[in-house]
């Protein structure tokens, strides 16, 4: 029989975190068909590759992408498949496009275009979870699977404001998240420091992780705080997980801003003793320093409340503005993450006018000092002439923290990678391959077998990936070949979208999308459905 597919003396390591070996790989209609640790496939293949002992290992799934239109509406995609990603988890942060309403879907392609652009002419042809996998199964570059999105649901059900869902509301957002996990989620997101989500309390939260539990899937919060309230924070998802009985999943998990430097183990230990205590969490993180949102993200919650429009209006208003910039530079923002703001620290990395692009790549001191205004004049500035879509930068990292957090147990790996942007953060480009270059190869924090599991297995069990996540015979042929010693990110602060080199191939259900560095006009992707089989494509 001819094989469609045959990786000849490949360095396997298998994401199962088991030690590497040697074998030629033959893969036939999208699945791997044959390792051969003898070296000798038999027969013949349509398409031969000397691995000439480089890694060929599962293709890395990103736990938290930020991907939702643009991988419909730029299909290239390859900031990501570039990386060797064959998988990406989308409805990140609580708040993305299905389900989904008219009046929910205008206020979201503004309030999020930060994150996602606002394409034209893009046809957002969709309503309900299903209908929305529908239409990635249409054509996409790598695989998809989908958290249904809190902030969503509560904008739907509840409104843009500050209060509490009455028990009514309650059942409707159950009803249409076991709608969501019905038609294929893998759980749902929360973004606790967006607006709205963020107005749910905890025992709204309980309510609406009951029914993810029953479902078998997780929950995957954006919590209520990543600076001073950052333990707190953390130990409050664990319990909401606790009472509810839900796996979690804790993304983009970081100790950031100066009162956490050197805090990692505390988090760590916080973890350990949960996870000994029975509670299911893993966890995933960037390997990078700062972090990227909207400028918008730093307004306290109560300027938020009545969603984008009432913002803008309540902008003009100069005791409102007082306010906010006593609380920002003063007292410390809920959605500073209760940290006092140092403009040396925001930089800008994208704006939605063109005619505010001379601030991208500044922090806004450096705005304010050359313009002769104040930080907050020009904060407020930026955030009304561009109708909130301006992006931005947070350097509020800490190098010693990021290296405790990817050496524990449950970590995976997550580029939390926004795509739109005139200069959007480098992990869009380089997530993957600066594990493995500079974590890997150059400072040894991780082993490559470890890495690669870390990308691989461990987050396809989070996922309950049904037949994928590992080089196993019988298993999708989501594959990458790589060069360890080669591999480098290049993609950086000031040149974002550039891509790694010693990625040469990588394969999505069998189809090459990357070959020999270079990107295929293939769109083999398909939505990944959770069922109660496991998460596949059907």
């Amino acid at each position: 029989m001819t094989a469609d597919w045959l990786f000849r003396g490949a360095r396997v390591i298998d994401g199962s975190g088991e030690r590497a070996y040697d074998a030629d790989v033959t893969v036939e209609h999208g699945v791997i068909t044959g390792i051969h640790r003898d070296g000798h496939a038999a027969g013949a293949a349509r398409r031969v590759v000397a691995a000439g002992g480089r890694v060929l290992a599962p293709g890395f799934i990103d736990m938290h992408a930020h991907s939702d239109v643009q991988l419909l509406a730029t299909p290239d995609h390859t900031a990501k498949v570039s990386q060797g990603v064959t998988l990406e988890v989308l409805g990140q942060d609580g708040l993305s496009f299905a389900p989904i309403d008219d009046t929910t879907r205008d206020v979201l392609r503004w309030q999020i275009a930060g994150w996602n652009g606002d394409p034209a002419g893009f046809d957002y042809d969709w309503a309900t979870v299903g209908e929305y996998l529908d239409r990635l199964d249409r054509g996409i570059a790598c695989n998809a699977a989908y958290l249904v999105p809190q902030g969503t649901l509560r904008l739907m059900v509840v409104g843009p404001d500050d209060v509490r869902a009455t028990p009514e509301q309650v059942r409707r957002m159950k009803e249409l998240l076991a709608s969501g996990l019905d038609e294929g989620a893998v759980g749902m997101s929360s973004g606790l420091t967006y607006p709205p989500g963020m107005f749910a309390d905890d025992a709204e939260l309980v309510e609406l992780l009951g029914v993810v539990a029953d479902r078998g899937g997780y929950y995957s919060p954006h919590h209520r705080s990543y600076g001073a309230g950052a333990l707190a924070a953390y130990a409050e998802m664990i319990e909401v997980c606790r009472a509810a009985g839900c796996a979690l999943h804790l993304t983009h998990a970081t100790m950031n801003f100066e009162p956490n430097k050197g805090r990692a183990g505390d988090l760590l230990r916080l973890i350990d003793h949960a996870l000994d205590d029975g509670v299911d969490i893993t966890l995933d993180s960037y390997p990078y320093l700062p972090g990227s949102t909207t400028l918008s993200a730093i307004l306290p919650s109560w300027a938020t409340t009545g969603g984008p429009a009432a913002l803008l209006r309540s902008l003009g208003d100069p005791a409102v503005r007082a306010r906010i910039g006593h609380e920002i530079e003063q007292v410390g923002t809920d959605g500073c993450h209760g940290c006092v703001t140092d403009w040396r620290t925001i930089q800008i990395s994208g704006v939605g006018d063109p005619s505010l692009g001379d601030t991208v790549g500044h922090t806004i001191a450096e705005i304010a000092a050359a313009s002769g205004r104040s930080a907050t004049d020009v904060f407020f500035d930026l955030l009304v002439r561009d109708r909130l879509a301006t992006t931005i930068l947070q350097h509020v990292g800490h190098e010693e923290n990021v290296q405790t957090l990817m050496r524990h147990r449950t970590h995976c790996g997550g580029s939390d990678a926004i795509l739109v942007g005139d200069r959007p953060h480098p992990r869009a480009w380089g997530t993957f391959p600066r594990y493995l270059a500079h974590y890997v190869r150059e400072l040894g924090v991780l082993d490559l077998v470890g890495c690669i599991h870390h990308f691989t297995g461990r987050p396809a069990s989070r996922l309950r990936l049904d037949r994928r996540g590992l080089v196993r015979e019988g298993y999708a042929a989501d594959l990458v070949l790589l060069d360890p010693d080669v591999i480098q990110d290049t993609a950086t602060f000031e040149q974002p979208r550039q891509q790694a080199t010693g990625i040469d191939w990588v394969l999505v259900n069998g189809v090459a999308v990357m070959e020999s560095g270079q990107r295929t006009d293939q769109l083999p992707g398909r939505a990944l459905r959770r069922t109660d089989e496991g998460t596949r494509a059907l």
